[in-house]
């Protein structure tokens, strides 16, 4: 790309927009053994983020938690960047600081320094421990380091109030996977370090909601309220990442909400967890059934018709209760929107990227609009992708060719590949995919994270049935708002 020259004087505030020249007149076609992103050195617009962020976002959804991270501090900022873009709202997150003694030797120090400051400042009601690739590779003790730690405390504070504050310890070395395997990992480890027990049945479900924004967790909230059923919601972030905006009740503020320490103690004692992303929150789901029994009910992601029904007809099986009619209403709102616009996506082609299973949800609910997937893109590698993939597009009965499928690669492989193609009449993914969306100058429906260039989308639901009708009602009109000119619309 070419730049036209900047002037030494500065760029006046009405022409900050720099017009890019293309290099090239015309769109040149990649070397076709470049494309897929394994044959390459580099990665060209990853389809991810680090592994530590997912750890990070589970922490939050603790009441009164705080993650530490044990690493420098850009591994800090940029997920409170992240996150105030995602959820405009401020993450209070703690960080050991490294710098280049810590990277020689080691970062035992930083971490009993950190965490006493931690608690004497903020009192939390629990601390979170995220590794970094920096902690993992020069191969920190972390547990022999918890435990100095603790013991420091116990001198300071006394024993009563220093084992009074719960340390659970995610290790989330970056190169090894994404921030939906952080998310995983700290599922495992919340409920290996606080649920030991099972001694008392509380008829309650476990929800591990995956990467799902505060709208989307009120939604299940609302499915269960309705249900009649109660039911622990493991990192809760609806009220933590969007708390009202008041006086702060006491100092140090923590926001309202999250999962109580004492509810995730008490998950070994449930009916059954629900891991609504599976490869967000398996892991925890897995391990309650493997250690005590509890049955783990993995996926599908609660988005569209069929998907939905799984949930409740899941539910329903499990405790005995019937579901209500206000939710048979809401189905049918959702089938009679579906029925009023099928004119409008029927055979559009459509082409979903992002996390693996809100990839794997939406391709399902497109399949239900008679849409055509085209491409589909998961950012983090998966043993399954490929084959649910399959048994999605078989269970839909979708008789077109089959979709590209990358499984773990980059946007730049997506992208060359949708290029390629005669038609796409539509994007479904996240705020990453704007640039494609521009080039091929298609809509781009705003799904899955990150999103932070719209605002109110953390907000809104796309699970559930009401979550289906948002999701739906944003679709067709992308379709109308780009195909249909305003001296037709009379016509629709």
């Amino acid at each position: 790309m070419q730049l036209k020259e900047i002037p030494i004087t500065g760029i006046p505030y009405d022409q900050l927009y720099i017009e890019k020249i293309p290099a090239a007149p015309e769109y040149c076609r990649r070397p076709a053994e470049l494309l897929p992103a394994g044959n390459r050195s580099v990665v060209v617009n990853p389809n991810r983020t680090c592994m530590p962020l997912g750890a990070m976002w589970a922490v939050l959804g603790v009441h009164g938690a705080i993650p530490f991270v044990q690493g420098a501090q850009g591994c800090t900022t940029y997920v409170r960047y992240t996150f105030c873009r995602v959820f405009k709202e401020p993450a209070t997150i703690a960080t050991a600081s490294f710098h280049e003694d810590a990277a020689v030797f080691g970062g035992r120090r930083n971490l009993i320094e950190g965490i006493r400051n931690l608690v004497v400042r903020y009192w939390p009601e629990l601390i979170g421990v995220v590794t970094t690739c920096s902690s993992e590779i020069i191969g920190d003790d972390m547990v022999s380091f918890l435990k100095m730690a603790r013991a420091n405390l116990r001198k300071e504070i006394g024993p009563e109030r220093a084992d009074g504050i719960p340390i659970v310890l995610v290790n989330t070395p970056s190169f090894a996977g994404s921030h939906v395997d952080g998310y995983d990992r700290a599922s495992r480890a919340f409920v290996e370090t606080l649920a030991t027990t099972r001694n008392k049945p509380n008829d309650k479900v476990n929800i591990i909601p995956g990467l799902l924004y505060p709208g989307d967790i009120r939604e299940i909230k609302h499915l269960l309220r309705h249900m009649g059923i109660e039911g622990i919601v493991l990192f809760d972030i609806s009220d933590p990442l969007d708390a009202p905006l008041q006086p702060p009740v006491s100092l140090p503020y923590k926001p309202p909400g999250g999962t109580p320490v004492e509810a995730i103690r008490d998950m070994a004692n449930s009916l059954a967890t629900f891991a609504l992303q599976p490869h967000a929150g398996q892991a925890g789901a897995r391990y309650l059934e493997r250690k005590f029994g509890v049955r783990a009910v993995v996926g599908p992601p609660p988005i569209g018709i069929q998907g939905t029904d799984a949930f409740l007809k899941a539910l329903r099986e499990l405790t005995g209760k019937p579901i209500p009619e206000n939710l048979r209403q809401e189905r049918g709102r959702l089938v009679d929107s579906l029925a009023d616009t099928f004119h409008h996506t029927m055979m559009k082609k459509v082409a979903i990227m992002g996390d693996p299973d809100v990839v794997l949800g939406v391709t399902r609910f497109v399949l239900e609009m008679g849409m055509e997937p085209v491409a589909l893109a998961g950012g983090t590698a998966s043993k399954t992708f490929d084959h649910d993939v399959e048994a999605i597009l078989a269970e839909g009965g979708y008789a077109g060719d089959p979709p590209l499928v990358v499984n773990g690669g980059d946007l730049l492989e997506f992208e060359e590949h949708l290029k390629q193609l005669p038609r796409v009449d539509l994007v479904i993914g996240n705020s990453r995919a704007v640039d494609i969306a521009k080039e091929l100058q298609v809509p781009l429906v705003r799904v899955g994270f990150p999103i932070y260039d719209r605002f109110g989308y953390q907000k809104r639901a796309v699970v559930g049935y009401r979550g289906g009708e948002v999701l739906l009602a944003e679709i067709v009109n992308s379709i109308l708002g780009y195909q249909y000119p305003d001296d037709r619309t009379h016509q629709l």
